[in-house]
């Protein structure tokens, strides 16, 4: 009987049944930014909780230890509170530790080919990161931090949404040697106003400068903040000072960052600063490609979507999506539908050569009449050069748009652009703009 006893309360005894307990005495936010992350298990009649960084041990002691006891003491058990890698990495502050198993994330699921795990992992490595020459200085820079100390630290990194911020900034905390800390600028706001709150700011303080790489992306977030702007730049000055590398992201340069002061704008701009641009024509394809998208696909996509690394994104997981649940590849007139309210809808000749004179700034109606007027036929033989450099119409199918000219006028309109191009380059940069904005 005794024995049967010890049994029963062995079996309600267990770290599921612990944390559930936990979890009815706390707030549920409260619960699952800081106990939920904690690796529960039961040592004879002590209950170890394991937590994944000693910021995260220290809150716990000064402002949830008192719940925790209760609950153990009604399953007759000591506690012990420590910090190791056995517990789960807390969501709000993301951290590297560089143990093998996180160099074994798999590839981001909208380049790793329909094989890839359903939820977004973070990027193996570099390679995953399709840059443009562009941004091949900002790709090195980074490379370069992740194997060291970096003599232009802070390196500040910009550009706007859909340039790849983020996931370089992955891929930098999955590289990066030494200790890694990532986190976002709201999550860096977030968790310091907790810290006063709590009054547990000097265990932030500590906590965010242990590591060997600072990461914060989103920088932007901390703008407008004065108490957490303040924290932030000692923070820089102080991890400048110790020799740690600092990596920012943003949407802006600091200039442009009208939300701090200048001295923290000339701090941040004390370093490396390099701008990140937008994915172009071949990053658009080369990503869609290695999607699973065939070659003769990804060309017209490429070159019909917004230049924005999101849209993309969302672009192949739609088109994945589809072809896994209908069990069908993907055509051209399929994708067209599925992206219907992606892609940009193509220009007809007649609708791109209306577009071309609005631009000039001349009717559409003069450019098309028998006017001799030298601006109606500089317009015109613009507009046949853009055409003939943008379509595959024929030359007589362009002077047909253009007022019924006949093959012979249009191929001299030709020739003199092409002899005015020779010697006026602004000439020829916007006969180039032209062309782009037919295709």
């Amino acid at each position: 009987m005794a024995m049967l006893g010890a049994f029963a309360k062995s079996e309600c005894v267990n770290p599921d049944n612990v944390k559930s307990a936990v979890r009815a005495h706390m707030d549920a936010a409260a619960f699952e930014s800081w106990v939920a992350p904690l690796a529960f298990s039961i040592d004879g009649d002590a209950l170890n909780l394991v937590a994944h960084n000693q910021f995260a041990a220290d809150f716990i002691k000064s402002a949830y230890i008192h719940i925790l006891k209760n609950v153990a003491d009604e399953f007759g058990l000591g506690i012990r509170l420590g910090v190791g890698h056995a517990a789960q990495a807390a969501p709000q502050i993301p951290t590297n530790d560089n143990t093998a198993a996180r160099k074994e994330f798999i590839r981001n699921e909208f380049i790793a080919g329909p094989s890839a795990a359903a939820h977004r992992p973070l990027p193996a490595g570099f390679d995953d990161f399709i840059a443009c020459d562009e941004n091949g200085f900002a790709l090195n820079a980074l490379k370069k931090a992740a194997h060291g100390r970096i003599p232009f630290s802070p390196l500040f990194i910009y550009g706007a949404s859909g340039c790849g911020k983020t996931m370089l900034a992955e891929c930098l905390n999955a590289c990066a040697a030494g200790q890694c800390l990532m986190m976002t600028g709201a999550t860096f706001v977030s968790e310091f106003q907790r810290a006063i709150t709590e009054r547990n700011v000097f265990a932030f303080k500590d906590f965010v400068r242990e590591c060997d790489t600072f990461i914060l992306d989103d920088v932007q977030n901390i703008c407008g903040k004065r108490a957490t702007s303040e924290e932030f730049m000692n923070l820089i000055v102080d991890l400048s000072k110790s020799g740690k590398n600092i990596v920012l992201f943003a949407n802006a340069a600091p200039n442009a960052l009208t939300g701090f002061d200048r001295r923290l704008q000339s701090i941040l701009s004390s370093g490396l600063v390099v701008d990140l641009v937008a994915p172009d024509h071949a990053t658009r394809k080369t990503m869609f490609t290695r999607g699973g998208v065939p070659a003769a696909i990804a060309e017209p996509l490429a070159g019909r979507i917004d230049a924005n690394g999101h849209i993309v994104a969302g672009a192949l997981k739609k088109m994945r999506a589809w072809r896994d649940m209908m069990g069908m590849d993907v055509t051209m007139d399929v994708a067209e539908k599925l992206l219907a309210d992606t892609l940009s809808k193509q220009k007809t000749p007649l609708a791109a050569a209306h577009a071309m004179a609005a631009k000039m700034g001349i009717s559409f109606d003069v450019v098309t009449s028998k006017s001799r007027d030298h601006r109606a036929v500089h317009a015109r033989q613009m507009m046949m050069a853009a055409l003939k450099s943008a379509t595959s119409l024929s030359l007589t199918e362009i002077g047909r748009i253009l007022g019924d000219r006949d093959h012979a006028t249009v191929l001299y309109g030709l020739a003199q652009i092409e002899k005015q191009k020779a010697t006026d380059l602004m000439l020829a940069a916007e006969i180039d703009q032209m062309i782009a904005e037919c295709k």
